[in-house]
């Protein structure tokens, strides 16, 4: 085999609490609209026919913790507090009664989003990538193992915008639970270990601005810290 011309970055590594080795990122999948009351707040309804996705590039992830400069190109930068799932085993034409065998543990996480270019997009019915794919806009956590967490439940998600509670929700508040979303997306994709999924996100999304600090929490979870600074 020939080398390559050049180098390109390693995958992410999200660290795993309570373990030495980490969690490499391979994709990450997103589910469109998962909480009836977002839905609503951005003017549309649940598919109740299926769970819908968009995607992000691997090389969106961000670290809890972090200070990132305001993204690029947008005048209207949202957060959407989110649950995450990360796929530990392959998962291929998964059911709902053995899905949860893929899971490999859990993380809060932030979808960043470009509002005005989604919007945009969407107007013109055009993919959602410039709005949604971008540098750094998916924020995560580290996982906590599955056995850890325990069943997925009613767990409070909670996001505060400096100092105050902007989204709160309860997980079984999703449309989609995670098994039928894994269930549903093997069918279309070979979910392996290093997929993550974010699950969607509550009512409550905001814009965010240079200097605003996001919190975000889920019962059972890491908590999530995220600054944001002046445009580069």
């Amino acid at each position: 085999m020939t080398p390559p011309l050049f180098d390109v970055p390693a995958a992410p590594q999200v660290p795993v609490l309570g373990q030495s080795g980490t969690f490499p990122v391979r994709r990450i999948f997103c589910v469109g609209r998962n909480y009836a009351a977002h839905a609503a707040e951005m003017g549309n309804e649940v598919d109740r026919e299926a769970p819908f996705y968009f995607t992000k590039s691997a090389h969106a992830i961000c670290y809890s913790g972090a200070s990132i400069a305001y993204p690029l190109g947008t005048q209207d930068c949202h957060y959407e507090m989110e649950f995450v799932v990360g796929i530990g085993a392959p998962a291929f034409r998964a059911t709902k009664a053995n899905a949860m065998q893929a899971v490999y543990g859990y993380a809060c996480g932030i979808d960043l989003t470009r509002r005005d270019l989604q919007t945009q997009a969407k107007d013109k019915r055009r993919p959602w990538d410039l709005g949604k794919d971008f540098e750094d806009s998916a924020i995560i956590a580290p996982l906590t193992p599955a056995a850890e967490f325990g069943e997925i439940a009613d767990q409070a998600i909670r996001l505060t915008l400096d100092g105050v509670v902007a989204q709160e929700a309860q997980l079984s508040d999703m449309v989609w639970s995670v098994p039928e979303v894994i269930a549903h997306l093997s069918q279309f994709y070979h979910l392996m270990p290093g997929d993550l999924i974010y699950t969607g996100t509550p009512a409550g999304v905001g814009p965010v601005k240079p200097g605003s600090d996001l919190h975000g929490q889920i019962e059972g979870l890491s908590d999530l810290f995220l600054n944001i600074g002046a445009p580069e």
